[in-house]
């Protein structure tokens, strides 16, 4: 077709409306949870330990055996790769809305779960944990190739970054939610069932009320999710699918004049034929593809890869840098509830002055810096702060420097997410073909998800002291936390390097970034700017 469908450039060019709003709303509280269930698991895994592993007469409360540990935090992460790319694919061959019902049931149902593991030994708890936990991610995976699919088709060009971001930024909201709800629960117990520090009485067991404590903010996770799935179900198909890949622009045009306060004509769509054929109408593993979009699938993958070993390792293992620092006490000298209490208030901390802030200035700046500006910078700015934490690391450990260290530790955070950790998810929503978009954002995000394990699982080990005496029970001698936190500063210098892979999407419209329905057959370049 040598025009571009009305449909398509109605949307592109309409106002922002209250249904955008609600639309940012509908896929944002699908990520409120991913991130509540996804990173709450921190703040409980000491509690298991403790309830799970005590050992009578011990000098040390009871922690996670190295295996156990790495399972019960990487586990959903391994679910989420694999729903990644089930539900990425399926997405493009069902339609974004027939897929989104399911993700969320899903994330429903296993959180539940989660909290309802069965039977009260060890082995038979953290086995069923663990495997619900893995459905649960694999319900969380679904959701970002179908939530920054969906919102950036529905949104105007002008906008849309900023509507993406959004979508993402309730992910700051949701690791805030998680230290929240930690906060009460174990201070609401503590206050109910007082215990003495672990010190004064190495005999006595865990008290058997903790238990209800990490099962309850781990079900918690049901509940945004469960109230949005009535209104996720109400949303139409997306108009671009429904005109690009299922060729029906007339329904379209119907779709969205229903959701938008906007007339749309109906328009019938000339049948495809040899003659007439879109030229972007090729598979994922065909020349022309490799040819027209392979660096920038090899741009977002790799971006989204090295950006997450960065990110996930620092919030699987930052209370352990609080300990080091001082903000949480020896374990020791606290009680079970105590020490949940003062985990959860560390992470909600470096949430509240470091995440969230970081999020929504992306949303604030990205349709005028533009993506590739956002992600550059944050790479750099994480490097230096990264290594600015590293080299004087023995300084940062001292008492008098301690509010220092957790200022330059929020800034990371921050750049992370007014950068790469926002950008890697908006682009690949923008830059492929719509009938292949949500199978390349999966793609993307899987491979991001492929760095979170290597975060989760590696710098477990990594960061414990080279001192065997400091190391904790069961781990081995790692390189410490300086070189861990050095090797992470390479990781994100590497990460700058490939954004040079990645597009610049700002203020264009989608069919003007892939060439489709245009009858271009050059698309995109991969010029960032």
């Amino acid at each position: 077709m040598s025009e571009q469908l009305g449909v398509l450039s109605a949307l592109d060019l309409a106002k922002t409306q209250w249904y955008h709003f609600t639309a940012i709303i509908i896929a944002g509280m699908g990520f409120f949870t991913d991130a509540y269930d996804l990173f709450c698991i921190s703040i409980v895994t000491k509690l298991l330990g403790r309830i799970y592993y005590h050992i009578q007469n011990s000098t040390r409360p009871g922690s996670l055996p190295p295996n156990v540990a790495a399972a019960v935090n990487g586990v959903a992460l391994c679910g989420t790769l694999a729903g990644q790319l089930f539900f990425g694919w399926l997405g493009d061959k069902l339609g974004r809305k027939r897929v989104y019902g399911i993700t969320l049931i899903l994330m429903v149902l296993c959180s539940i779960a989660s909290g309802l593991s069965f039977s009260h030994s060890p082995k038979a708890v953290i086995s069923t944990l663990c495997f619900f936990r893995f459905w649960l991610g694999f319900g969380i995976g679904g959701d970002y190739p179908l939530s920054a699919t969906i919102m950036s088709e529905y949104a105007n060009k002008k906008t849309r970054g900023a509507f993406i971001a959004a979508v993402f930024a309730m992910q700051g909201f949701g690791i805030l939610a998680g230290g929240i709800v930690a906060l009460v629960v174990s201070a609401a117990f503590n206050n109910r069932f007082p215990a003495p520090p672990y010190s004064e009485n190495p005999s006595r067991p865990t008290i058997p009320e903790a238990d209800y404590v990490w099962r309850i903010v781990l079900m918690f996770g049901a509940i945004p999710a469960g109230i949005t799935y009535y209104w996720r179900m109400k949303m139409p198909e997306t108009a671009r699918y429904t005109a690009l890949v299922a060729q029906n622009a007339k329904q379209a045009a119907a779709d969205m004049s229903k959701v938008l306060q906007v007339h749309l004509e109906a328009e019938e769509q000339k049948p495809t034929t040899e003659s007439n054929q879109n030229p972007n109408r090729f598979g994922l593993f065909s020349k022309k593809f490799a040819k027209r979009h392979g660096l920038h699938l090899l741009g977002t993958t790799t971006t989204w890869f090295l950006l997450d070993i960065a990110f996930y390792s620092q919030n699987l293992f930052q209370k352990d840098i609080f300990t080091a620092i001082e903000w949480l006490p020896p374990a020791a000298t606290m009680s079970e509830l105590e020490e949940c209490f003062k985990i959860a208030r560390a992470q909600t901390l470096i949430a509240l002055c470091g995440t969230v802030p970081g999020y929504w200035f992306t949303v604030v700046f990205i349709d005028y810096i533009g993506r590739f500006v956002i992600q550059l910078m944050g790479f750099i700015m994480m490097t230096i702060f990264m290594f600015a934490l590293a080299f004087p690391y023995n300084h940062w450990k001292e008492k008098p420097h301690r509010i220092g260290f957790v200022v330059m530790y929020s800034l990371t955070f921050f750049f992370a997410n007014f950068g790469p950790n926002s950008t890697t998810f908006i682009v690949p929503a923008e830059i492929f073909p719509a009938r292949l978009r949500s199978t390349c954002h999966g793609i993307s995000a899987a491979a991001g998800k492929a760095g979170a394990i290597v975060g989760a699982f590696g710098f477990l080990y990594a960061a414990q002291s080279k001192d065997p005496a400091m190391t904790e029970p069961g781990y081995p001698t790692g390189i410490g936390v300086k070189n861990a936190l050095i090797v992470l500063g390479c990781i994100n210098f590497l990460g700058a390097l490939f954004t040079l892979l990645v597009p610049e999407s700002k203020g264009k419209s989608l069919e003007e970034l892939t060439g489709e329905n245009q009858g271009d057959d050059d698309g995109i370049g991969t010029s960032p700017v």
